[in-house]
Protein backbone atom coordinates (compact mmCIF):
# COMPACT_ATOMS: atom_id res chain seq x y z
CA UNK A 1 0.00 0.00 0.00
CA UNK A 2 0.94 3.36 -0.87
CA UNK A 3 0.66 6.33 1.72
CA UNK A 4 0.44 9.98 1.64
CA UNK A 5 -0.46 13.10 3.77
CA UNK A 6 -4.01 13.97 4.59
CA UNK A 7 -4.09 17.87 2.83
CA UNK A 8 -1.54 19.68 5.06
CA UNK A 9 -1.84 17.72 8.15
CA UNK A 10 0.81 15.75 9.28
CA UNK A 11 -1.75 12.73 9.47
CA UNK A 12 -0.40 9.55 7.00
CA UNK A 13 -2.98 7.94 5.05
CA UNK A 14 -3.60 4.76 2.97
CA UNK A 15 -4.37 5.97 -1.02
CA UNK A 16 -7.33 3.47 -0.92
CA UNK A 17 -10.03 4.15 1.58
CA UNK A 18 -12.29 1.90 2.75
CA UNK A 19 -16.03 3.18 2.40
CA UNK A 20 -18.57 1.21 4.49
CA UNK A 21 -22.08 2.33 3.19
CA UNK A 22 -22.76 -0.98 1.97
CA UNK A 23 -21.84 -2.63 5.65
CA UNK A 24 -25.44 -3.35 6.70
CA UNK A 25 -27.80 -2.69 3.98
CA UNK A 26 -25.81 -5.07 1.66
CA UNK A 27 -22.76 -6.83 3.10
CA UNK A 28 -23.64 -8.94 6.45
CA UNK A 29 -21.65 -8.14 9.81
CA UNK A 30 -19.16 -11.45 9.41
CA UNK A 31 -18.99 -10.42 6.17
CA UNK A 32 -18.30 -6.71 6.63
CA UNK A 33 -15.62 -7.68 9.20
CA UNK A 34 -13.78 -9.71 6.89
CA UNK A 35 -13.36 -7.41 4.41
CA UNK A 36 -12.09 -4.64 7.06
CA UNK A 37 -9.96 -7.14 8.31
CA UNK A 38 -8.71 -7.60 4.82
CA UNK A 39 -8.50 -4.25 3.84
CA UNK A 40 -6.10 -3.76 7.16
CA UNK A 41 -4.41 -6.36 6.56
CA UNK A 42 -3.34 -5.01 2.92
CA UNK A 43 -2.38 -1.90 4.38
CA UNK A 44 -5.67 0.47 4.00
CA UNK A 45 -6.01 2.16 7.17
CA UNK A 46 -8.31 5.10 6.11
CA UNK A 47 -12.41 3.85 7.22
CA UNK A 48 -14.92 5.95 5.89
CA UNK A 49 -18.73 5.75 7.06
CA UNK A 50 -21.50 7.93 8.38
CA UNK A 51 -23.84 8.72 10.89
CA UNK A 52 -26.43 7.78 8.85
CA UNK A 53 -25.21 4.73 7.07
CA UNK A 54 -27.50 1.80 7.17
CA UNK A 55 -30.00 4.46 6.03
CA UNK A 56 -34.15 3.79 7.03
CA UNK A 57 -35.01 2.51 10.21
CA UNK A 58 -30.97 1.31 10.65
CA UNK A 59 -29.50 4.28 10.72
CA UNK A 60 -26.48 4.19 12.41
CA UNK A 61 -26.03 0.50 11.76
CA UNK A 62 -23.44 0.98 9.68
CA UNK A 63 -21.73 2.49 12.83
CA UNK A 64 -22.40 -0.33 15.30
CA UNK A 65 -20.65 -2.98 12.82
CA UNK A 66 -17.64 -1.30 12.76
CA UNK A 67 -17.67 -1.03 16.33
CA UNK A 68 -18.28 -4.55 16.68
CA UNK A 69 -15.18 -5.16 14.62
CA UNK A 70 -13.31 -2.29 16.72
CA UNK A 71 -14.18 -4.30 20.12
CA UNK A 72 -12.59 -7.62 18.73
CA UNK A 73 -9.20 -5.90 19.60
CA UNK A 74 -6.06 -6.74 17.93
CA UNK A 75 -4.62 -3.33 17.17
CA UNK A 76 -7.91 -2.88 14.75
CA UNK A 77 -9.00 0.51 16.58
CA UNK A 78 -5.43 1.72 16.51
CA UNK A 79 -4.24 1.00 13.39
CA UNK A 80 -7.27 2.76 12.01
CA UNK A 81 -7.57 6.03 10.92
CA UNK A 82 -11.89 6.70 11.22
CA UNK A 83 -13.55 9.21 9.57
CA UNK A 84 -17.05 9.37 10.41
CA UNK A 85 -20.11 12.53 8.95
CA UNK A 86 -22.81 14.11 10.89
CA UNK A 87 -25.49 16.44 8.90
CA UNK A 88 -28.57 13.91 8.34
CA UNK A 89 -31.45 13.78 10.46
CA UNK A 90 -31.52 10.26 12.66
CA UNK A 91 -34.47 10.57 13.64
CA UNK A 92 -37.09 7.32 12.68
CA UNK A 93 -39.78 7.75 10.94
CA UNK A 94 -42.83 9.30 12.63
CA UNK A 95 -40.81 10.09 15.56
CA UNK A 96 -39.35 13.89 13.98
CA UNK A 97 -37.43 16.23 16.31
CA UNK A 98 -35.86 19.89 15.99
CA UNK A 99 -32.39 19.57 16.54
CA UNK A 100 -31.61 15.95 15.12
CA UNK A 101 -29.69 16.84 12.23
CA UNK A 102 -27.75 19.43 10.30
CA UNK A 103 -24.71 21.47 11.93
CA UNK A 104 -25.76 23.37 15.43
CA UNK A 105 -23.80 23.27 17.69
CA UNK A 106 -26.74 21.30 20.26
CA UNK A 107 -27.02 18.48 16.63
CA UNK A 108 -22.78 18.63 16.38
CA UNK A 109 -22.25 17.48 20.46
CA UNK A 110 -25.33 14.64 20.46
CA UNK A 111 -24.31 13.27 17.13
CA UNK A 112 -20.55 13.20 18.05
CA UNK A 113 -21.66 11.24 21.49
CA UNK A 114 -24.18 8.72 19.52
CA UNK A 115 -21.43 8.24 16.83
CA UNK A 116 -18.45 7.58 19.57
CA UNK A 117 -21.19 4.67 21.23
CA UNK A 118 -21.87 3.35 18.53
CA UNK A 119 -18.09 3.14 17.12
CA UNK A 120 -17.13 1.77 20.46
CA UNK A 121 -14.37 4.07 20.67
CA UNK A 122 -13.17 7.48 22.08
CA UNK A 123 -12.44 9.45 19.22
CA UNK A 124 -12.99 10.28 15.98
CA UNK A 125 -9.79 10.95 14.08
CA UNK A 126 -11.60 12.91 11.11
CA UNK A 127 -15.59 14.67 11.71
CA UNK A 128 -16.94 15.06 8.61
CA UNK A 129 -19.93 17.90 7.34
CA UNK A 130 -22.02 15.68 5.41
CA UNK A 131 -23.60 18.32 3.26
CA UNK A 132 -23.74 22.57 3.96
CA UNK A 133 -25.79 23.59 6.67
CA UNK A 134 -26.63 27.56 5.13
CA UNK A 135 -28.30 28.07 8.56
CA UNK A 136 -25.74 27.82 10.63
CA UNK A 137 -23.03 30.31 10.43
CA UNK A 138 -19.08 28.66 10.45
CA UNK A 139 -18.48 30.78 13.77
CA UNK A 140 -21.04 28.69 15.46
CA UNK A 141 -19.94 24.94 14.01
CA UNK A 142 -16.41 25.81 14.40
CA UNK A 143 -16.88 27.01 18.18
CA UNK A 144 -19.08 23.44 18.33
CA UNK A 145 -15.57 21.88 17.22
CA UNK A 146 -13.15 23.07 19.02
CA UNK A 147 -15.02 22.37 22.53
CA UNK A 148 -15.18 18.68 20.79
CA UNK A 149 -11.15 18.89 19.61
CA UNK A 150 -10.35 19.93 23.45
CA UNK A 151 -11.92 17.02 25.04
CA UNK A 152 -10.40 14.73 22.72
CA UNK A 153 -13.49 13.57 20.81
CA UNK A 154 -12.27 14.32 17.57
CA UNK A 155 -8.87 15.09 15.77
CA UNK A 156 -9.62 16.94 12.61
CA UNK A 157 -12.43 18.30 10.84
CA UNK A 158 -13.80 17.80 7.42
CA UNK A 159 -16.32 18.59 4.62
CA UNK A 160 -18.40 16.44 2.25
CA UNK A 161 -20.31 17.85 -1.19
CA UNK A 162 -19.21 21.30 0.21
CA UNK A 163 -18.84 23.85 -3.08
CA UNK A 164 -15.93 26.00 -3.41
CA UNK A 165 -17.32 28.59 -1.66
CA UNK A 166 -18.31 27.15 1.50
CA UNK A 167 -14.87 25.74 1.62
CA UNK A 168 -13.01 29.33 1.00
CA UNK A 169 -16.06 30.60 3.71
CA UNK A 170 -15.14 27.74 6.14
CA UNK A 171 -11.48 28.15 6.45
CA UNK A 172 -11.34 32.03 6.40
CA UNK A 173 -13.53 31.67 9.62
CA UNK A 174 -11.66 29.14 10.93
CA UNK A 175 -7.93 31.37 10.47
CA UNK A 176 -9.80 34.53 11.84
CA UNK A 177 -10.29 32.69 15.21
CA UNK A 178 -6.89 30.80 15.10
CA UNK A 179 -8.89 27.25 14.28
CA UNK A 180 -7.33 25.00 11.73
CA UNK A 181 -10.20 24.67 9.68
CA UNK A 182 -11.05 21.82 6.94
CA UNK A 183 -8.04 19.40 6.25
CA UNK A 184 -10.22 17.37 4.10
CA UNK A 185 -13.07 17.65 1.22
CA UNK A 186 -15.19 14.33 0.18
CA UNK A 187 -16.77 15.14 -3.63
CA UNK A 188 -18.27 13.17 -6.15
CA UNK A 189 -15.68 13.03 -8.86
CA UNK A 190 -14.73 10.39 -11.43
CA UNK A 191 -13.79 10.46 -15.18
CA UNK A 192 -17.53 10.33 -15.77
CA UNK A 193 -18.05 13.29 -13.85
CA UNK A 194 -15.30 15.88 -13.62
CA UNK A 195 -17.13 19.04 -12.22
CA UNK A 196 -15.28 19.02 -9.19
CA UNK A 197 -12.05 19.97 -11.27
CA UNK A 198 -14.14 23.75 -12.10
CA UNK A 199 -14.07 25.11 -8.48
CA UNK A 200 -13.94 22.38 -5.44
CA UNK A 201 -10.80 21.23 -6.40
CA UNK A 202 -9.25 24.01 -6.40
CA UNK A 203 -10.31 25.88 -3.67
CA UNK A 204 -9.08 22.26 -1.53
CA UNK A 205 -5.81 22.53 -3.36
CA UNK A 206 -6.06 26.26 -2.06
CA UNK A 207 -6.64 25.99 1.31
CA UNK A 208 -4.48 22.27 2.07
CA UNK A 209 -7.52 19.97 1.89
CA UNK A 210 -6.60 16.64 0.85
CA UNK A 211 -9.13 15.59 -1.41
CA UNK A 212 -11.34 12.25 -1.40
CA UNK A 213 -13.65 11.11 -3.89
CA UNK A 214 -16.64 9.12 -3.75
CA UNK A 215 -18.97 7.09 -6.02
CA UNK A 216 -14.78 6.70 -8.01
CA UNK A 217 -16.94 4.39 -10.62
CA UNK A 218 -20.04 6.88 -10.85
CA UNK A 219 -22.17 3.81 -9.70
CA UNK A 220 -20.58 0.89 -11.44
CA UNK A 221 -20.87 2.70 -14.80
CA UNK A 222 -16.84 3.11 -15.05
CA UNK A 223 -16.55 -0.72 -14.04
CA UNK A 224 -16.70 -2.57 -17.46
CA UNK A 225 -20.82 -2.50 -17.49
CA UNK A 226 -21.34 -2.93 -21.12
CA UNK A 227 -19.14 -6.01 -21.00
CA UNK A 228 -20.46 -7.23 -18.15
CA UNK A 229 -24.03 -6.95 -20.20
CA UNK A 230 -22.61 -8.79 -23.19
CA UNK A 231 -20.97 -11.38 -21.16
CA UNK A 232 -22.64 -12.44 -18.70
CA UNK A 233 -26.15 -10.83 -19.14
CA UNK A 234 -25.76 -8.79 -15.91
CA UNK A 235 -27.31 -5.47 -16.35
CA UNK A 236 -26.73 -2.52 -15.26
CA UNK A 237 -28.42 -0.86 -12.67
CA UNK A 238 -29.07 2.44 -10.20
CA UNK A 239 -26.87 5.29 -11.37
CA UNK A 240 -25.13 3.47 -14.09
CA UNK A 241 -28.46 1.92 -16.06
CA UNK A 242 -29.94 5.88 -15.74
CA UNK A 243 -26.66 7.27 -17.25
CA UNK A 244 -26.53 4.17 -20.24
CA UNK A 245 -30.30 5.46 -21.14
CA UNK A 246 -28.24 8.25 -22.50
CA UNK A 247 -26.74 7.07 -26.06
CA UNK A 248 -24.26 9.49 -25.96
CA UNK A 249 -23.44 8.40 -22.70
CA UNK A 250 -23.22 5.00 -23.59
CA UNK A 251 -21.19 5.60 -26.57
CA UNK A 252 -18.51 7.32 -24.34
CA UNK A 253 -18.86 4.11 -22.00
CA UNK A 254 -18.47 1.95 -25.17
CA UNK A 255 -15.04 3.92 -26.60
CA UNK A 256 -13.53 3.87 -22.69
CA UNK A 257 -14.09 -0.15 -22.40
CA UNK A 258 -12.66 -0.24 -26.02
CA UNK A 259 -9.79 1.51 -25.24
CA UNK A 260 -9.24 -0.12 -22.45
CA UNK A 261 -9.41 -3.68 -23.83
CA UNK A 262 -7.13 -2.17 -26.59
CA UNK A 263 -4.47 -1.80 -23.68
CA UNK A 264 -5.44 -5.34 -21.82
CA UNK A 265 -6.74 -2.71 -18.43
CA UNK A 266 -9.82 -3.50 -16.16
CA UNK A 267 -12.11 -0.82 -16.66
CA UNK A 268 -12.84 -0.41 -12.66
CA UNK A 269 -8.99 -0.60 -11.97
CA UNK A 270 -8.04 2.20 -14.49
CA UNK A 271 -10.96 4.25 -12.99
CA UNK A 272 -9.32 4.28 -9.53
CA UNK A 273 -5.78 4.42 -10.97
CA UNK A 274 -6.91 7.52 -13.07
CA UNK A 275 -8.28 9.02 -9.59
CA UNK A 276 -4.64 8.47 -8.22
CA UNK A 277 -3.17 11.02 -10.80
CA UNK A 278 -5.41 13.32 -10.46
CA UNK A 279 -3.51 16.57 -8.47
CA UNK A 280 -4.82 16.82 -4.99
CA UNK A 281 -6.59 13.43 -4.78
CA UNK A 282 -5.62 12.20 -1.61
CA UNK A 283 -7.08 8.76 -2.21
CA UNK A 284 -10.81 7.45 -3.72
CA UNK A 285 -13.25 5.73 -1.75
CA UNK A 286 -13.75 1.94 -2.50
CA UNK A 287 -17.13 0.23 -1.09
CA UNK A 288 -16.47 -3.05 -1.58
CA UNK A 289 -19.30 -5.63 -1.32
CA UNK A 290 -17.08 -8.76 -1.11
CA UNK A 291 -13.50 -9.32 -1.22
CA UNK A 292 -12.80 -9.95 -4.33
CA UNK A 293 -14.17 -6.12 -5.11
CA UNK A 294 -11.71 -5.13 -2.71
CA UNK A 295 -8.53 -7.36 -4.09
CA UNK A 296 -9.52 -5.92 -7.63
CA UNK A 297 -9.37 -1.98 -5.71
CA UNK A 298 -5.93 -2.95 -4.26
CA UNK A 299 -4.34 -3.53 -8.18
CA UNK A 300 -5.70 -0.01 -8.91
CA UNK A 301 -2.67 0.96 -6.72
CA UNK A 302 0.13 -0.32 -8.43
CA UNK A 303 -1.43 -0.03 -11.85
CA UNK A 304 1.05 2.61 -13.83
CA UNK A 305 -1.11 4.35 -16.58
CA UNK A 306 0.69 5.58 -19.58
CA UNK A 307 0.47 8.63 -21.60
CA UNK A 308 -1.56 6.96 -24.55
CA UNK A 309 -3.67 5.76 -21.88
CA UNK A 310 -4.16 9.19 -20.33
CA UNK A 311 -4.94 11.08 -23.34
CA UNK A 312 -7.38 8.68 -24.32
CA UNK A 313 -9.16 9.11 -21.59
CA UNK A 314 -8.94 12.62 -21.85
CA UNK A 315 -10.02 12.31 -25.23
CA UNK A 316 -13.45 9.88 -23.98
CA UNK A 317 -14.42 12.05 -21.10
CA UNK A 318 -12.94 15.99 -21.78
CA UNK A 319 -12.73 17.92 -17.69
CA UNK A 320 -14.52 21.26 -18.12
CA UNK A 321 -11.76 23.37 -17.76
CA UNK A 322 -10.61 25.70 -15.17
CA UNK A 323 -12.73 28.05 -13.34
CA UNK A 324 -13.40 31.31 -15.07
CA UNK A 325 -12.07 29.81 -18.56
CA UNK A 326 -14.42 27.06 -18.94
CA UNK A 327 -16.96 29.68 -19.36
CA UNK A 328 -15.87 32.91 -19.49
CA UNK A 329 -12.50 34.06 -21.70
Amino acid sequence: MKYTQLGRTGLKVSRLVLGTMNFGPQTTEPESHAIMDSALDAGINFFDTANVYGWGENKGRTEEIIGTWFAQGGGRREKTVLATKVYGSMSREGETWPNQDRLSALNIRRAVDASLKRLQTDHIDLYQFHHVDRRTPFEEIWQAVEVLVQQGKILYAGSSNFPGYKIAQANEVAARTGRLGLVSEQCLYNLAERRAEMEVIPAAQEYGLGVIPWSPLHGGLLGGVIKKEAVGGRRASGRSADALANSTVRAQVQAYEDLLDKHGLEPGEVGLAWLLTRPGVTGPIVGPRTPEQLASALRAVELELGEDVLAGLDEIFPGPGPSPEAFAW
